[in-house]
């Protein structure tokens, strides 16, 4: 019988990479907080502490689409289930057991390794290994809901969803200030978690607050005052508006605040828990709330940050889909502001949302379109459309008249109608997009820019079926989208694991210690010059941005005079901007006001540049492939070229083709970091041009926001104005196009060092002599088994 011998201690850190891959991450620990600063501790409300509704009926959508309860029927979802998702998941179940049953082997047999270069070959390992583990179905695809309020992301979602009136509509007065992420679960329970700001972020919006209350200032009733009365009432009360900053700070709120800053619901029913979590996001002058418990619930509404609503697995939506409801502008509050960019940026699609009144009266949708368009500049989006909501409010006598025809049904009308806004803003938005983007990229060429639905056609149905209200096709879309993603992701998975578990399965094989340091070393050589010549390649790559950014400066400098009197000059009628504007300081020239939308005053005194670079940033950052210089040309280029050498290395194909095919497939997932990086720098980049300008004019946005007295708009004005015009007497825009450079040459200097890093701790790895291991690896060949099967299945399921 042969035994095992255990080999002494691993190091800690190889050891703390195994334990983590055996046993998981460790429990999270709940740490208690201090009492806050400016909110006193807080006496715990019962209404805080929600229990979870005993086990009973689920909610279905009725007839009408109401959340009427029916009996649980614990086989329905089965039977309803899509059969790619459960093929999916079956498949990822199995290769997670695989994974983990081969860390458990490797935790128990793998050495101590004294020599460095055959550590980091193996910490490598270890991290690659641990990559593969996350459950790849429940990574998330974020599709965002962009659009302001009333526009009817609430409605649509509720369609989408299957579940009317779960989120409060604008009928409802909802509070759109934050965002609302909706995603379903594996468990059996609906719940929702109110995130409240903490007592530095909210004493950071009460100081504006404050600032805007300022009572030597003109008393004209304009917006931005009157809700900011409302905040400071709200959580302090009556006449708290008029007192001090520091006088509030000592003030102890009306309403009880949990200590945790998180308010958490579950029911088991649909309608139960949008019952509950109605009164927290609804705006506080909504008339529904009727008792005292729910009026003093509504009265948190200004500490809302953000909502994560969570419903049972869904035979409508795939598990790992989450729906983000984006405000329209942003919000007063930094740190909600800060949220509003970042989930713009994280999302893989983004609709931009609008009724059909809005989108053929006005130049919102517009306003929205261009905030999206931005994403593809600066985030990780790759689709966007137009989704106009409310498609059967239509007049057909009146539409008769506008088409000159006597008599049209209104079923034909709508058809018609939506026909038409589909072709005329499918041009318009190709139009806008090929200003930024490639002609033949994927977006600008896809076949769907535009969706006109109905979501309440879609339950009553008396004009529209529920395929013309187009939720349906939403939904398909959403479906196409999600499985695409999680099939390609997990074939990708599962072709790593094959071929990383095949090498270690052949290490043995590398008993030469000098040939083996030998190959390593030519490799080396050959990939450290390779990747000098990359380097070279990428500043060639950002050379056509070069004449488009200077081009750029000279329009800013030309134009700042005519952009800054346009942002700081109001035509009559438009009461209270003074108040707007001292808010816009206050935020570092960035707000998000609900009379005049967002306000960007950096964004805005920089887009001349942006409009001169779009086109050739978007060139050089494109996925896609294209005859022209690229970063993924250049990064294909570099790859190529080194598993063509790895070819010519000496290699015998079939003594080392586990060797041969890891070192390509390595290749391949270096390469791909390296893109994944590109592509998380990308915002940082785009965005270093309003930065760098909102950086430079800092003191003058300070000074203007400490005005005070009469004529204080007109001296905000004349400070700003000022301000801007001695910056760029010194150099703002130029110094704007400086860091912007500099963000490319930094970016490129990352890539060029950690493209260094891997590729030396790989080749240590591979070409590691077997004495050199000290030991045995353990028998995997089961494993191998259950991943060749899963590829082999991912494989056909491809074909097919």
């Amino acid at each position: 019988m042969q035994t095992v011998t255990v080999l002494p201690s691993l190091p800690q850190e190889v050891l703390a990479v195994l334990l983590s891959l055996f046993l998981g991450p460790p429990p999270a620990c709940i740490r208690p907080t201090t009492a806050p600063c400016c909110l006193p501790e807080p006496v715990p409300a019962r209404h805080f502490s929600i229990p979870m509704a005993e086990e009973g009926p689920i909610a279905h959508g009725g007839s009408d689409g109401s959340l009427e309860e029916t009996p649980r029927k614990k086989k329905k979802y089965k039977r309803d289930r899509n059969p790619e998702d459960g093929k999916c998941k079956k498949l990822q179940n199995e290769l997670k057991a695989a994974l983990e049953e081969s860390s458990r082997k490797l935790l128990q047999f793998l050495p101590e390794h004294r020599l460095p270069e055959t550590r980091n070959g193996i910490q490598y390992l270890m991290n690659r290994l641990t990559g593969l583990k996350p459950d790849i179905l429940l990574d998330p695809i974020h599709i965002g809901l962009f659009g302001s309020t009333g526009a009817g992301k609430s409605t649509l979602l509720n369609a989408i969803i299957d579940k009317n009136f779960f989120l409060p509509v604008s009928g409802s007065e909802a509070c759109t200030s934050c965002v609302v992420q909706i995603n379903t679960s594996r468990g059996k329970q609906h719940e929702a978690k109110i995130h409240l700001l903490t007592d530095e972020e909210w004493r950071d919006e009460l100081k504006g607050l404050v600032e805007l209350m300022d009572v030597d200032e003109d008393s004209e009733d304009d917006d931005e005052r009157s809700e900011a009365a409302l905040k400071i009432s709200a959580i302090y009360g009556k006449e708290a508006e008029t007192k001090s900053y520091e006088e509030l700070c000592r003030m102890k709120p009306v309403v009880s605040i949990p200590l945790s800053r998180c308010i958490l619901l579950k029911e088991t029913t649909a309608k139960d828990l949008s019952d509950k979590m109605g009164p927290y996001i609804r705006n506080q002058s909504s008339p529904i709330a009727t008792t005292s418990k729910e009026k003093d619930i509504m009265r948190l509404w200004p500490l809302i940050k953000n909502v994560e609503v969570t419903v049972p697995n869904s035979q409508m939506i795939p598990e790992g889909v989450v729906f983000v409801d984006i405000p329209g502008t942003g919000d007063f509050n930094t740190k909600r502001d800060e949220m509003w960019k970042e989930n713009i940026n994280k999302c893989s699609v983004i609709w931009v949302v609008n009724s059909f009144e809005r989108i053929l009266g006005g130049k919102t949708h517009q306003m929205l379109l261009n905030e999206g368009m931005k994403a593809f500049q600066s985030g990780m989006c790759r689709d966007l459309s137009l989704v106009v909501t409310k498609s059967d409010e239509l007049d057909p006598e009146e539409y008769g008249k506008e088409t000159k025809r006597d008599h049209i049904n209104k079923h034909d009308a709508i058809l018609e109608r939506n026909e038409t806004v589909k072709q005329e803003k499918s041009q318009m938005m190709k139009k806008t997009l090929m200003k930024k983007l490639p002609s033949d990229s994927e977006v600008v060429c896809k076949p769907d820019l535009v969706y006109t639905v109905s979501a309440r056609e879609y339950w009553q149905g008396t004009t529209l079926s529920k395929e013309e209200t187009e939720v349906p096709k939403l939904r398909e879309y959403i479906r196409r989208f999600y499985t695409e993603q999680k099939k390609n992701k997990l074939l990708n998975y599962t072709t790593e694991a094959l071929v990383i578990f095949s090498l270690i399965c052949n290490l043995p094989s590398n008993k030469h210690a000098q040939s083996q340091l030998e190959k390593k070393n030519y490799l080396k050589d050959f990939i450290t010059q390779k990747i000098a010549d990359l380097e070279n390649d990428i500043k060639k790559c950002f050379i056509p941005i070069e004449q488009p950014l200077r081009e750029g400066v000279d329009e800013a400098k030309k134009s700042y005079k005519k952009t800054i009197s346009d942002l700081l000059k109001r035509s009559h009628g438009h009461r209270g901007y003074h108040r707007t504007l001292k808010a816009v300081c206050l935020k570092k020239g960035v707000y998000a006001s609900r009379t005049f939308f967002r306000i960007d005053v950096n964004d805005a005194l920089a887009q001349p540049i942006y409009r001169k670079i779009d086109l050739s940033f978007g060139e050089a950052f494109r996925i896609q492939m294209s005859t022209r210089s690229t970063l993924k040309i250049c990064l294909d280029t570099f790859k190529n070229a080194v598993q063509q050498k790895l070819q010519e290395a000496g290699m015998q194909p079939v003594a080392d083709n586990n060797q041969l095919n890891f070192l390509n497939q390595e290749t391949d997932f270096i390469v791909g970091e390296a893109e994944k990086f590109i592509l998380q720098r990308k915002a940082e980049i785009y965005q270093s041009l309003a930065v760098s300008i909102q950086n430079d004019l800092l003191l003058y946005y300070e000074e203007a926001a400490m005005v005070r007295g009469s004529q204080a708009y007109q001296r905000m004005q004349t400070i700003l104005s000022n301000g801007v015009m001695r910056e760029v007497e010194r150099g703002m825009f130029e110094r704007a196009e400086e860091s912007m450079r500099g963000h490319l040459q930094d970016m490129q200097k990352q890539i060029t060092k950690k493209l260094e890093e891997d590729f030396s701790s790989v080749l240590s790895f591979a070409f590691c002599p077997w004495d050199q291991l000290d030991g045995k690896l353990p028998d995997l060949r089961s494993e191998f088994s259950t991943i060749t099967n899963i590829h082999e299945a991912l494989q056909s399921a491809k074909v097919a």
